[in-house]
């Protein structure tokens, strides 16, 4: 958890693999803990063929089938069935507008939100931007992106700066004292 932190968590990303992978990654969390996916991140990189979208968007039934036997990810049908279909409307998108990063950056006018949070209890689970990224995503097709895990995915790939100023990854001074 430490090393996802202070290496990966909050950098801003708009490669399309990684922008794939933390919306599948986020999705496969919703009602389990973050660190019960980052144990099984390897696993999902296996079966997910590195978050190939191209790939992953051709997977059959019998993939899913053998891919429900995998104890390296979340064995939930739901879920395993959405990143698949995650996969074909992102390559809708892709088509559409140029991929996840032309649809997703604009809901945060294409640079990090910074917003002073002076605890962890500043945090919010959802957002505006996130509600609206979520409107977005179902219309367009995809599964598992309600609002708390577009505000996850957002803050995981740097859309939103929730370190606190204390933290060395804060975009913020951390001798500040009010906002």
């Amino acid at each position: 958890m430490v090393q996802y932190h202070d290496e990966e968590w909050g950098v801003p990303s708009h490669d399309e693999r990684h922008l794939f992978e933390m919306l599948v990654l986020e999705g496969a969390q919703a009602g389990l803990s973050w660190s019960t996916i980052l144990r099984k991140r390897e696993g999902y990189r296996r079966a997910f063929e590195g978050f190939d979208v191209d790939r992953v968007a051709r997977f059959t039934p019998a993939r899913i089938e053998r891919m429900l036997q995998d104890p390296g990810i979340v064995r939930n049908r739901a879920k395993v069935e959405s990143a698949v279909s995650n996969a074909e409307a992102t390559l809708a998108v892709r088509e559409e507008v140029g991929g996840l990063d032309a649809l997703l950056w604009p809901f945060v006018d294409g640079r990090p939100l910074r917003v002073l949070r002076h605890s962890l209890d500043d945090v919010p689970s959802e957002t505006e931007e996130s509600r609206a990224m979520s409107r977005e995503l179902r219309r367009r097709g995809f599964r598992f992106v309600g609002p708390t895990i577009c505000y996850a995915f957002m803050q995981a790939t740097g859309m939103v700066d929730d370190h606190l100023p204390s933290c060395f990854r804060s975009g913020f001074d951390s001798r500040r004292t009010s906002d």
